[in-house]
């Protein structure tokens, strides 16, 4: 693919991570069978700990939550009381937390749960955040241009810190400005661009948003955001009708910031 140039009064550079700056293989091969074969291990050795019993408390209101929206739901309660046989109790949480990651689920309460069982996986050196290799190089490349960079994903703050600060490239956070997730609000909606902006303290206009989904791109355009679409192996499909709209990049090398040293 051809150069792209950062559109001009950009200030800040806003990245998402799944099939942009990581292999979405990483999440679905490594990040979520990890998850699945060692959550009941997990809650069983933390469950008395005050981090897991909230992270419980968080996953009861959400499920408390998907009944007020009835939504379908493979457990009705999740009751941590002194009273609670503590197996049922536990597989409970299993099921709906299982039962989240088949639907592809984003709620907070089960980024949570995941940010802290990944949080010992990546201390203890059995997980390493994997970036593009383009990723690093480029980012620094952009912040000697004077950009600032942001990090925008459905994971968690927590998780994000993790990928970056144990990868594969070493701890590189400090190359990174901040962090949002969906406590910001849905990737999809609009809003969410326009909260990012006024925390980061720009215009919607001086931010440009490189993603894969095109529900994304389209949320970020609707609230003015510039918008570049990353195309990685393994990434959904572009439509012609997309591939026309976006400006796109198969690497972050492509992404140039004309008109600054």
């Amino acid at each position: 693919m051809a150069t792209v140039s950062i559109p001009a009064g950009t200030s800040a550079l806003l990245l998402d991570i799944e099939g942009t700056t990581t292999p979405i293989t990483f999440v679905k091969d490594i990040l979520f069978p990890y998850i699945r074969e060692h959550l009941e291990e997990w809650l069983s050795n933390h469950w008395e700990e005050d981090e897991c019993k909230q992270d419980v408390h968080l996953l009861k209101k959400q499920i408390e939550e998907d009944m007020r929206q009835n939504r379908s739901c493979p457990v009705h309660t999740v009751d941590q009381t002194v009273h609670t046989d503590e197996e049922k109790a536990i597989r409970e949480v299993v099921d709906n937390v299982l039962w989240q990651m088949a639907a592809d689920r984003k709620s907070t309460a089960l980024k949570q749960l995941q940010g802290h069982m990944w949080r010992a996986a990546y201390a203890s050196g059995r997980i390493k955040g994997e970036v593009y290799q383009d990723v690093i190089p480029s980012i620094r490349r952009w912040r000697g241009q004077g950009l600032k960079v942001f990090i925008y994903s459905s994971g968690s703050v927590e998780a994000q810190k993790l990928l970056f600060g144990y990868s594969v490239e070493g701890d590189v956070l400090d190359l990174l400005d901040g962090h949002f997730d969906t406590s910001t609000g849905a990737k999809v909606d609009g809003k969410s661009y326009e909260r990012i902006a006024e925390r980061i303290g720009c215009q919607p206009e001086e931010i440009t948003f490189l993603t894969d989904l095109t529900r994304e791109a389209q949320a970020a355009e609707d609230a003015g955001v510039n918008v570049v679409v990353v195309v990685r192996p393994g990434n959904t499909e572009l439509t012609d009708e997309e591939r026309a709209h976006y400006s796109l990049v198969a690497s972050f090398s492509e992404l140039e910031l004309t008109g600054r040293a």
